[in-house]
């Protein structure tokens, strides 16, 4: 492992694109919301909260096509559609409890700052 990032963040690299992906707007949280159970859109968007059924549909399918999250339609009346994590997607799950679990460690801290330096 490199202390540096060097070039595997270079444009072409793999490192980069899968640092693009996860860092997209609502990317790890929707990954974060499938990590427990598969759940269905009107789930996810009110789970999340914030996400609009359109924002969500093109975040599901982004994360479908670079195999982290699968689609899966079952024939029923009316149709019903439910998305889950990949095994893929299944390897994110722990990095992105570390950082959920920073993030509420470390979230007032850096409100206070903000708050200080807007005086």
């Amino acid at each position: 492992m490199h202390d540096t990032p060097g070039p595997v963040f270079l444009a072409d690299c793999p490192t980069r694109l899968a640092v693009e992906i996860i860092t997209e707007k609502w990317a790890v949280i929707v990954l974060f919301a499938l990590s427990l159970q598969a759940r269905r859109p009107g789930e996810l968007a009110q789970l999340i909260g914030g996400i609009s059924h359109k924002v969500l549909t093109q975040t599901l399918r982004r994360l479908q096509a670079y195999g982290l999250v699968e689609r899966h339609a079952y024939a029923e009346a009316p149709p019903r559609v439910e998305y889950s994590l990949t095994p893929l997607g299944q390897t994110l799950v722990e990095p992105i409890k570390v950082l959920t679990d920073w993030a509420r460690d470390n979230g007032e801290a850096i409100i206070d700052f903000q708050e200080q330096n807007e005086r």
